[in-house]
């Protein structure tokens, strides 16, 4: 398992708890807000890669940026 660059753990070890259910509308209040605002930034932060990493995975071999220009050399005029 990888550890993010925040020392977080990767997806792999968290578990949803199916114990627990909880119904309501999505379109009434929600206690999301202020959840988020009690959070540090860098709990923020680490919450929002955590998500990337669930949306477009994660893969080592591809982390880097790839190499898009190339030098050409002409002859001289």
């Amino acid at each position: 398992m990888r550890d993010s660059l925040l020392g977080r753990a990767s997806p792999e070890p968290y578990r949803v708890d199916r114990s627990i259910v909880s119904v309501g509308s999505a379109f009434g209040e929600s206690d999301e807000k202020a959840f988020w605002l009690s959070r540090t930034p860098l709990e923020r932060l680490e919450a929002l890669e955590y998500m990337r990493e669930i949306a477009f995975g994660y893969d080592p071999t591809t982390s880097r940026l790839q190499r898009v220009l190339e030098i050409a050399e002409f002859p001289p005029r």
